[in-house]
């Protein structure tokens, strides 16, 4: 194992504790669930078009002819859509109520994107070094917002600063396990396609999570103005992301 890349992958990953530090700042409980779930459905929403959809077009694209490239992107976001909104079905309404299950949807979702980030970043971190440390900047960065849009909701669902911690680490620590699995087993047979089609199913489980877990949850605090100062400030923070890390 190249155990550089595998350093950088795992502080990628590590990078969505940092997520966690809002449930240790004391405030108005609304407030802070308001800010953070329209910030991470920004995040979410922005990730999948400006990042996802264009790596799954650029993917398939070496193998198909535009017209196919895209109905397989469109019937892959689909399905991930559908994925989503199945998971939602079968995680309950508990106890902990809806916010909890808001965390539980995300950290699910955010662990299916992490595995491929972390494949993606020790495969490039072992063959480029530069390429694997801008990758790994860029993806720490994003992974912040990730962490917040889990540990908030788990936190303010549970009461409970350690199941926030326990679920965050848990997607956290889903970058270098895509890192393990790339070096003991999926470097040799992953291929243009099979990311193309991971990276649209994901981009349509993080849509779904957006328009139908976070945003509606952030709405029923009736507070429609922060909702959208805080979804667009989101979308600018991922899109300045870009634009210094191209």
């Amino acid at each position: 194992m190249n155990i550089t890349a595998f350093i950088l992958t795992t502080l990628a990953g590590l990078s969505t504790l940092l997520g966690t530090i809002p449930i240790f700042i004391k405030t108005k409980t609304n407030k802070i669930i308001i800010k953070a779930l329209s910030f991470a459905a920004g995040v979410m929403i922005t990730v999948s078009i400006t990042d996802l959809i264009p790596e799954a077009l650029n993917y398939l694209n070496k193998t198909f002819k535009i017209v196919p490239t895209l109905l397989i992107i469109g019937i892959f976001i689909s399905l991930g859509i559908i994925i989503s909104m199945t998971i939602d079905k079968y995680i309950n309404k508990n106890r902990e109520g809806e916010l909890y299950k808001v965390g539980i949807i995300s950290m699910i979702a955010i662990i299916l994107h992490n595995i491929p980030e972390g494949i993606a970043t020790y495969l490039s971190s072992e063959f480029n070094f530069k390429l694997g440390l801008s990758l790994t900047i860029a993806i720490a960065l994003h992974n912040i917002p990730e962490g917040i849009s889990i540990a908030i909701p788990i936190y303010y669902g549970t009461k409970s600063r350690g199941k926030a911690l326990i679920y965050t680490l848990f997607s956290a620590l889903s970058e270098p396990l895509g890192a393990l699995l790339a070096y003991l087993f999926l470097s040799k047979i992953i291929n243009n396609n099979i990311m193309g089609i991971l990276m649209s199913l994901i981009a349509g489980i993080m849509i779904q999570i957006s328009f139908y877990e976070l945003l509606p949850t952030s709405l029923k605090y009736k507070n429609k103005k922060q909702t959208i100062i805080y979804l667009l400030i989101g979308i600018l923070f991922m899109i300045i992301n870009h634009l210094i890390l191209k």
